[in-house]
């Protein structure tokens, strides 16, 4: 599957303002970066780093007083491989240090506050891929996806009460019942094409089963081997978007996704990495 990006973002700076902008592709063995580009507008110097534990990427630059305008486009090949159905739960002593700390509650995910509810909800499911899979189809079943429902304050406990939210309420309840259950769990945020518009950054969640991270989008929005990863991380504070240090406010949010089939071998040599008008 090969997937093409592109995200247009307009802001109105109203005083000078430091942004962290998480849009790019993240370096993750699940998928191959063709190419992308980068340009901001007005010309501004940036600086790039990344997480090279998870293969988030992000860069930061101060703003102005103004419009700023950011364009991102990237071209990606994706090779998710679907788990074996009988993919079992790692004992809490065999799981990997650096994986450990994905069963600790976070701001979103109460798993402390639930554990009695995915206690009754998901004891009696069979260990492993089919007990994460019963608990991502009872929130798709329950939770009702309504825009404009929560805001970036919403955490998962309240999801379970008002049973509504949007897909990272959905994620953040998938990884709220899981690590409740000893099931390490996260958040991975990125693009994906879905029939319904418009299209927007979307969030899954993934657990640790038998060794490996496997996906699971509660939503069903769109197949998670279709998805373009741009961030994983505890919860949502892991993956945001942009974050603003100023006074700056988004006026514009332009997204679109296409994808194909039967893509190409890679071609060798490094991807365009950035342009900057």
């Amino acid at each position: 599957m090969l997937s093409s990006i592109d995200v247009q973002l307009v802001y109105e700076v109203e005083e000078p303002t430091h942004l962290c902008l998480h849009l790019q592709v993240a370096d993750h063995p699940d998928q191959h970066l063709r190419e992308e580009r980068l340009q901001v507008e007005p010309a501004l110097p940036l600086h790039d780093y990344r997480d090279p534990v998870k293969g988030n990427r992000f860069v930061r630059f101060d703003a102005p007083k103004g419009p700023v305008h950011v364009h991102y486009q990237a071209e990606v090949e994706l090779h998710y491989a679907l788990p074996a159905p009988d993919l079992g739960e790692s004992p809490v002593n065999r799981i990997p240090d650096e994986v450990l700390h994905f069963l600790s509650p976070t701001r979103y995910c109460e798993s402390d506050l639930l554990g009695n509810a995915a206690q009754q909800l998901f004891c009696k499911a069979p260990a492993g891929l089919a007990r994460v899979q019963a608990i991502s189809d009872w929130i798709h079943d329950n939770i009702a996806y309504t825009p404009g429902s929560s805001d970036a304050t919403t955490t998962a406990q309240q999801i379970f009460v008002q049973r509504q939210g949007v897909c990272r309420d959905f994620a953040h309840l998938g990884v709220t019942f899981c690590r409740a259950l000893n099931i390490p769990a996260r958040l991975v945020a990125g693009y994906v094409y879905f029939d319904e518009p418009p299209q927007d950054f979307h969030a899954v969640f993934e657990a640790w089963l038998d060794g490996r991270w496997v996906l699971f989008d509660p939503t069903r929005m769109a197949p998670v081997e279709r998805l373009v990863r741009v961030g994983t991380g505890r919860d949502a504070k892991d993956v945001a978007f942009a974050t603003l240090f100023g006074k700056a406010s988004l006026t514009r949010k332009d997204i679109v996704v296409r994808e194909s089939a039967g893509a190409t071998a890679a071609p060798t040599g490094q991807p365009l990495l950035r342009a900057v008008a």
